[in-house]
């Protein structure tokens, strides 16, 4: 349905800006001359406070929008529920997993593009 498309789009941006705050402040990190694994560390802990608050601020609203909508707005609301939910996990728990495995595994990642760069 239109209802539950917007919410997987509405989740998928979230997505992408707790990727973006977790990269931008892992970022800042190695520019302050932190090493790569205290950058991380210290990243994902900075950009902590910022994705709970606008998932759970999300995640408030859509359960408004379950508790007292009807129809097309229950299922905008249980996609965007469920999808803030795995959005969360995965920005919080995957990407870290991730980051840390390519890194003990020798990886150097210096979280910089050329369209990044200043």
């Amino acid at each position: 349905t239109l209802p539950g498309i917007a919410g997987i789009v509405l989740t998928i941006g979230m997505s992408v800006d707790a990727n973006v705050l977790i990269f931008e402040r892992v970022r800042e990190e190695l520019a302050k001359g932190k090493g790569l694994k205290d950058s991380i560390a210290d990243g994902f802990g900075n950009a902590l406070s910022s994705i709970l608050d606008a998932n759970i601020t999300t995640g408030l609203t859509a359960l408004i929008l379950f508790i007292f909508g009807t129809g097309p707005i229950k299922g905008f609301a249980t996609t965007l529920l469920i999808g803030i939910g795995t959005s969360l996990f995965t920005a919080i728990f995957i990407t870290r997993l991730l980051i840390d495995w390519y890194v003990n595994k020798g990886g150097n990642l210096n979280f910089s593009t050329p369209v990044t760069k200043n």
